[in-house]
């Protein structure tokens, strides 16, 4: 004769109904509808023995749910608390983690700039012989949104005059001067160097592609020395004037100048205004009063003594056009371009597509009377498909 249990259920209707909604869900956990399942079975007045026989679980499983139920109602059918697995570290291992995260290395005497997780585990373990995985520590600091490893930068304005300065540059670059827009035959011109550019000249000539076969460049080279690269962006009309000297100062700067100066429509604007950094080229007002005379409509702008490239537009093209400089150049256009401080290259004519190497522009070396030549340019809020495809092809 089956036993009776002695943990009798009544359901009120509310329980019920939150118990025939689990037991018939298809997508609440398994655990759940079982132990729904055991409830009313055993509501409905069916002994252990018989809803384990039912349900497929052994009989004490049966029993555990009907007094947890029977003593707790609905609640009582959600996992209890357990204690988990023991503790491994303590809280003065993760306090110690935590003190050294925000310490610098060098006060710990280890040579490095920031601290990774990894460089964490090993000090703690030669410090404080602490075994702690990498992934463990970046749960910890995690925990306490701490990232050693990044950094903030600032720059500091030494510059006393920097916003007076700054507005005159953001201004024009708006179209403003005075407070009045620019007229239609006024220009803006930001102009800057890049130093130091390799002049490569590959030893045999470059292979062009073919079917199944991508454009073979070989890898050495010859230098050809250092140029320097001086630039001038149209900053309304987005083009670049640029030209290669040996190096930079007054003299360089005041070719690039007659090079923009004397073509149109710089030659018979109104007003050109050229915003410049504070390089020993173009600072100071000697600077100034030189270009004025030698250019009446022209009106030098320094900017502010910030890091460079601030607040000039050409240091970003520059940097993107010397990061992407191709070093395939032919030995006669490198040789030309070292020949004489007064014979230079073009304004960076684009490569040969049959050989891949720099062709001679017009010429391939002008003089400094002959007629610059300039490339047109993406305004600043357009793509332009190959940036750094015209710049530093002779370098």
């Amino acid at each position: 004769m089956p036993v009776t249990s002695s943990c009798l259920i009544v359901l009120s209707w509310k329980e019920e109904a939150v118990l025939v909604a689990r037991a018939r869900s298809v997508r609440s956990e398994y655990r759940d509808r079982l132990r729904a399942q055991i409830v009313l079975a055993a509501a409905a007045g069916k002994t252990s023995a018989a809803i384990a026989v039912e349900v497929g679980v052994h009989v004490d499983t049966v029993r555990k749910w009907r007094r947890r139920f029977a003593a707790v109602r609905l609640p009582g059918l959600k996992d209890a608390p357990r204690s988990g697995r023991p503790p491994v570290f303590t809280a003065a291992d993760r306090a110690e983690v935590i003190a050294l995260a925000c310490a610098l290395p060098a006060e710990s005497g280890v040579p490095l700039s920031k601290w990774s997780c990894p460089e964490l585990a090993r000090e703690l373990a030669a410090r404080c012989q602490i075994a702690v995985s990498a992934s463990t520590i970046r749960r910890w600091l995690a925990g306490d949104a701490l990232k050693p490893w990044q950094h903030r930068s600032w720059i500091s304005v030494r510059d006393p005059e920097f916003a007076a300065k700054a507005a005159r540059v953001l201004d024009l670059y708006a179209g403003i001067w005075d407070g009045v827009p620019l007229g239609s035959n006024d220009y803006v011109i930001c102009a800057d160097e890049k130093t130091s550019i390799q002049a490569r000249c590959r030893c045999h000539p470059t292979l062009p592609p073919g079917k199944a076969r991508a454009m073979r460049v070989e890898h050495d080279y010859k230098r050809g020395g250092a140029l320097a690269y001086l630039a001038a962006w149209d900053v309304h009309r987005g083009q670049v004037t640029g030209r290669c000297e040996h190096t930079t100062g007054i003299a360089p700067f005041s070719r690039l100048v007659k090079q923009v100066m004397t073509t149109e429509p710089y030659a018979s604007a109104n007003r050109v205004f050229w915003i410049v950094d504070n390089g020993s080229s173009h600072r100071g007002t000697a600077s100034s009063k030189r270009m004025t005379k030698a250019w009446p409509n022209a009106h030098l702008i320094p900017c502010p003594r910030t890091p460079p490239g601030w607040t000039r537009q050409k240091s970003t093209s520059q940097s993107s056009s010397a990061k992407s400089s191709t070093p395939t150049t032919s030995p006669t256009s490198a040789r030309s371009a070292t020949a004489s401080p007064h014979s230079r290259p073009a304004t960076t004519p684009s490569p040969d597509r049959s050989t891949g190497n720099s062709p001679a522009p017009t010429s391939t070396t002008c003089s400094t009377a002959s007629t610059p030549t300039t490339r047109p340019s993406p305004t600043p809020w357009q793509h332009e498909p190959h940036p750094r495809r015209t710049n530093g092809r002779d370098h």
